[in-house]
């Protein structure tokens, strides 16, 4: 058996029972060492198989190959595992390659979620995610998606939003959805959502700070109707207040 892991944005009072339950079932657990170590205390003397970025599918390969040899395998990401992590994966190299393996995708809280809940109720309206790192789509589609996204009014969620490889991308993303969007639109700045160190600002499409920004950062950008009243962030559903 192969669990594919949502463990949340990575506190584990956000982690889902059902994802501990399955943690505790696993004979081995393989991941990227940042999330193995943020579940350490579940974990107990399991076997760790962990790996660094950009090493997904090895990490994968692995899992497959644990599970076929008649291991309870956990495989963990951060947020869902349904989104952008590694179910999808995991279910490709299942269906195209001779894998003979039971597998159950167990979901998480994504980051856009737990990053909601510390904004305020920023999601309330239609809202999409789009992930700005270019290593597995091309940057010209990163691009058209922003632009159709904002031309829709969607409440934006940026993942992968800047790094030391790709500092101008969140710059150039917010240079793309200016036709588009007033330049007082609130916009919600959170990094490391759920964890220890977790801070948050907010401020509008003019006046970001980018050098707020990180990997572990998700920025929400708001429709035409997002407001902030109290220091809360809010997009209205159209009830009548």
């Amino acid at each position: 058996m192969l669990y594919v892991i949502g463990i949340g944005p990575g506190g584990l009072d956000m982690m889902t029972y059902q994802a501990r339950e399955a943690i505790e079932q696993a004979d081995v657990i393989v991941g990227y060492k940042t999330y193995t170590h943020l579940i350490k205390a579940l974990v107990g003397d399991k076997p760790v198989i962990k790996t660094g970025m950009c090493k997904e599918l090895e990490r994968c390969q692995a899992a497959l190959e644990l599970a076929q040899n008649g291991k309870t395998v956990a495989l963990v990401s951060s947020g869902d595992a349904g989104i952008y992590g590694m179910a999808g994966l995991i279910l490709e190299l299942v269906s195209k390659q001779d894998w003979y393996v039971d597998v159950k995708v167990i979901p998480g809280m994504t980051a856009s979620i737990a990053a909601g809940a510390v904004l305020g109720a920023p999601l309330m309206h239609d809202f999409c995610h789009i992930s700005l790192s270019d290593l597995l789509t091309p940057w010209p589609v990163i691009e058209k998606r922003i632009q159709a996204a904002a031309d829709a009014d969607f409440v934006i969620c940026f993942y992968n939003p800047r790094s030391r490889g790709r500092e101008g991308h969140l710059r150039r993303a917010f240079e793309l959805m200016a036709p588009y969007k007033a330049p007082t639109t609130p916009v919600g700045i959170v990094k490391e959502a759920g964890r220890r160190k977790q801070q948050h600002w907010l401020t509008t499409l003019e006046a970001m700070d980018f050098e707020l920004v990180d990997m572990r950062t998700l920025v929400v950008v708001g429709n035409q109707s997002t407001y902030v009243d109290n220091g809360l962030m809010v997009t209205p559903r159209g009830y009548q207040v």
